[in-house]
């Protein structure tokens, strides 16, 4: 079987703190695979700038300029991680035999590359990288984001436990992966649903070597919570669980009237009339709240505006 030929893909948003060690670590790691035949000579490395406001894209250009290897793509604006991978996924789609997508941090382990491959040289269509473990993560990072994956799972959709975005992907699966048209993309949950042949290869996360996080824990929620409205209608479920329990009290507060009216505890109370006032607004605010989030995510999709937009592309007449 002839090696694969493979782009592997990073999304970048303000890493230049990291980026000539990310290509620098990369670079070495590419010679030494393509030395022992697992993949292609002309496979390639792409950087994606998501509008980064340092001089990430800079770095990039020159990085091109001295690597006909690596190729770059820049976003005319910052339109996301997802949207990020997409577009170097899609504007690549053609050229490559497989892809696989990393962030810029190279937390996830370089070597499970590797186990990527060779899985992929066995028949699997996509390859997940999963954490071994999260012992690396504070108490509170792991406790929420296992806590994630099981809410997740619980509610239908069909992540993979430790998962992020780091996989490799077949040609056949990214044209597939193409017919998914959403918006509020979140790769996580759409890349298992297309099916296809796929194993797992695991590894440990590394410590960030440089720069910052770009997932603090307001963006890790609105991420999380992205991802369970775009894939899961159980939160609007819930609405209707909880309208029947609101019925149920209200029931109770009714019977409760009825048996003051008939045995002369008719009393006016400030407390009876506040406590169901207070409760049953606030309920139904958070209910049409939950409801105005499906809606707005409908609003979004039917605009069909584009996920990306792409400003310039380096080093693509090579391909």
């Amino acid at each position: 079987m002839n090696p694969a030929r493979l782009l592997l893909v990073i999304p970048c948003y303000n890493e230049e703190a990291i980026l000539y060690m990310t290509y620098a670590k990369l670079n070495t790691y590419y010679n030494s695979i393509k030395q022992q035949g697992l993949i292609a000579g002309d496979s390639r490395i792409c950087f994606v700038n998501d509008g980064s406001r340092d001089k990430t894209w800079n770095i990039i250009e020159e990085l091109c300029s001295r690597d006909p290897d690596v190729t770059g793509v820049a976003l005319s604006r910052n339109f996301g991680h997802q949207s990020a991978i997409m577009a170097g996924l899609e504007q690549h789609m053609d050229h490559f035999d497989c892809f696989i997508t990393i962030d810029a941090d190279l937390q996830d382990d370089l070597n499970a590359i590797t186990g990527m491959i060779e899985k992929h040289r066995e028949g699997a269509m996509v390859v997940y990288g999963v954490r071994s473990d999260r012992s690396s993560d504070t108490w509170f990072k792991r406790s929420t984001a296992e806590g994630f994956y099981v809410l997740m799972q619980k509610m239908g959709v069909p992540v993979i436990f430790n998962h992020a975005d780091f996989r490799l992907m077949d040609r056949r699966v990214l044209q597939e992966l193409g017919n998914f048209k959403e918006i509020n993309l979140f790769l996580r949950g759409v890349v298992p649903l297309i099916g296809f042949r796929n194993e797992k290869v695991f590894y440990n996360r590394l410590e960030r070597q440089a720069g910052e996080t770009k997932y603090p824990i307001s963006k890790m929620l609105l991420f999380a919570w992205n991802g369970i409205t775009s894939f899961s209608t159980f939160p609007m479920r819930l609405v209707l669980y909880f309208g029947f329990f609101n019925f149920l009290i209200a029931m109770g507060i009714v019977a409760y009237i009825l048996f003051s009216y008939l045995f002369g505890y008719t009393v006016p109370g400030w407390t009876s009339t506040m406590l169901p006032l207070t409760f049953f607004s606030g309920s139904n605010m958070m209910a049409l709240g939950l409801i105005g989030e499906y809606i707005g995510k409908i609003y979004e999709e039917v605009k069909g505006r584009p996920r990306y937009i792409i400003e310039k592309t380096i080093n693509e007449q090579i391909l």
